[in-house]
């Protein structure tokens, strides 16, 4: 069962506050994605505090470390999907086995 077809069973103020849980999740995970972007990519490539602005390597190093990260995120995400939806055909099958079996 998909989470929109199980929230529609629900009183509209309990589906409001499911939806506003999960926005509120959703920002806390971009978050603490975003500030593991910033602390490894400013910990592996700013090697000095000298100056104000970041040198050449520097730059070149966190713009490639941040699409590197970026670019993981994606895969991950794309990856995870695929795992969800593998075990959601999965619990399908078990339960439409459980079902006929009866």
């Amino acid at each position: 069962m998909d989470p929109a077809s199980a929230m529609q069973g629900l009183p509209q103020d309990q589906q409001a506050q499911l939806m506003q849980a999960i926005e509120q999740m959703q920002v806390r995970d971009s978050l603490r994605m975003y500030n593991s972007l910033v602390e490894r990519c400013f910990r592996d490539c700013v090697e000095s505090f000298r100056r104000k602005d970041l040198d050449s390597t520097e730059e070149k190093c966190v713009q490639s470390c941040c699409t590197k990260f970026m670019k993981h995120s994606a895969r991950v995400g794309i990856r995870f999907g695929e795992l969800s939806s593998e075990a959601e055909t999965q619990m399908q099958q078990v339960m439409a086995a459980q079902g006929g079996g009866k």
